[in-house]
């Protein structure tokens, strides 16, 4: 996979809700279940960046991180929250 900034990332993520296909597109099939099932990959993922900050090395925790942002922006596209919207509160 080629490296992408977030903004990239947020972009190819909106872009995959509308086109992608449920079956083929992980990103789809998320948007499509809805934020119950996205929040509990959020919740999931952010307990394995913890896990791996405290036992795994920089590394995995770097790993672990990007699931979180993916799941993260996942979130945000499936409630229609743009980056602006994020970015207003940072």
């Amino acid at each position: 996979m080629a490296n992408k900034t977030f903004e990239e990332l947020f972009a190819e993520l909106q872009h995959k809700a509308v086109t992608g296909d449920p079956g083929t597109s992980r990103t789809a099939e998320l948007v499509g279940k809805g934020v119950h099932t996205i929040g509990k990959k959020v919740v999931e993922e952010a307990a394995e960046v913890w896990m791996a900050a405290e036992y795994e090395g920089a590394e995995r925790t770097a790993e672990e991180i990007s699931q979180l942002l993916y799941h993260l922006q996942v979130m945000m596209v499936a409630r229609g929250i743009s980056l602006d919207d994020v970015y207003a509160h940072l």
